[in-house]
C-alpha cells in the first residue's frame, strides 16, 4: 500500500497527475449522489466552438456575399474567408463540441495520468526534484493527440443519439460594440457581453449603412448559413 501511494505522489509530477484526476473522479461522483446522473449535455463550456471565425481588430473587414448563400466558399470573387484560429483547430482535432467538454477533460486528464504514472517507472523523474514537472510538457503533447483518436467513436455516438453540442446563446435582439467597420457587404468583428463573458462575433450591416468601429450596435437576424449575423446601430439620442 505504502508504495503505492508512493508511485501515486512521487514524483512531483505524479502528485500533480494523481490530484487533477481525482477532482474529476470526485466531479463525477457529486454528479450522481445529487441525483443528477451523468449529466454530460449540461456541462459548462467558456470556449466559443461554433463555426463563427474571428477577425482583426483594427482591419477585420472583407467582403461577403450578404444574400444569405449557402456555399459561400463558392463566391471566392465577393470575399476572403477567414480561417479559424490555432486554438479552435486544436479544439476541433480533439472533437470538442462534438462530445461533451466535461468528458474530454476527464478523459484527457486520466490519460495524462496514466501515461505520467508508466514514464515514472521507466524514467528515474524523482530524481530530477522539482523539476519533474517538466516531463507533464511531452506527457500533454501525446495525450492531446492520443484525445483525437479516443474522441472519434464518441463523436460519432453522440452524434447518433442526436448531441448537437453544448447549448448556444440567443444573440437576436443583443446590443454590442463594433470592433471593426462595416458597411454593403462586408464583414466585420463586433463584441458582446453574455453572462458578464465577452463573445466575438462576425457582423454585417443589415441594411448597407456604414457602422463604425466603436459604435453600438444590436442583432436584428442572422444569416442562413449561420456563419455571421445582421446588425444595426443602435438607436439613441445622438444619432436620432
Amino acid at each position: 500500500m505504502t508504495e503505492l501511494i508512493n508511485i501515486l505522489f512521487n514524483p512531483l509530477s505524479n502528485g500533480i497527475m494523481t490530484v487533477l484526476t481525482g477532482l474529476s473522479v470526485v466531479y463525477w461522483l457529486f454528479m450522481f449522489l445529487m441525483g443528477d446522473g451523468v449529466n454530460l449535455f449540461d456541462a459548462d463550456a467558456d470556449v466559443d466552438l461554433h463555426p463563427t471565425p474571428d477577425v482583426s481588430d483594427v482591419d477585420g473587414s472583407h467582403d461577403i456575399d450578404a444574400d444569405g448563400s449557402d456555399h459561400p466558399h463558392q463566391h471566392t470573387n465577393s470575399y476572403t474567408h477567414s480561417e479559424p484560429g490555432f486554438f479552435a483547430k486544436a479544439m476541433d482535432y480533439i472533437n470538442v463540441g462534438k462530445v461533451p467538454i466535461m468528458l474530454i477533460v476527464t478523459m484527457f486528464k486520466f490519460i495524462g495520468w496514466v501515461i505520467t504514472i508508466v514514464s515514472s517507472l521507466f524514467i528515474d523523474v524523482a530524481s530530477w526534484g522539482i523539476k519533474s514537472v517538466l516531463i507533464l510538457i511531452p506527457v500533454f503533447i501525446v495525450t492531446f493527440f492520443f484525445m483525437h483518436f479516443l474522441t472519434k467513436p464518441l463523436a460519432r455516438m453522440f452524434k447518433n443519439i442526436g448531441y448537437n453540442g453544448e447549448e448556444s446563446h440567443d444573440f437576436l435582439g443583443r446590443m454590442g460594440k463594433m470592433r471593426a467597420s462595416i458597411e454593403g457587404k462586408k464583414i466585420g468583428s463586433a463584441e458582446f457581453i453574455i453572462q458578464q463573458d465577452p463573445i466575438r462575433l462576425n457582423v454585417v450591416s443589415h441594411n448597407g449603412e456604414k457602422i463604425g468601429y466603436g459604435d453600438d450596435i444590436i442583432i436584428v437576424d442572422e444569416s442562413k448559413d449561420k456563419k455571421y449575423y445582421y446588425v444595426t446601430k443602435e438607436i439613441t439620442i445622438d444619432n436620432i
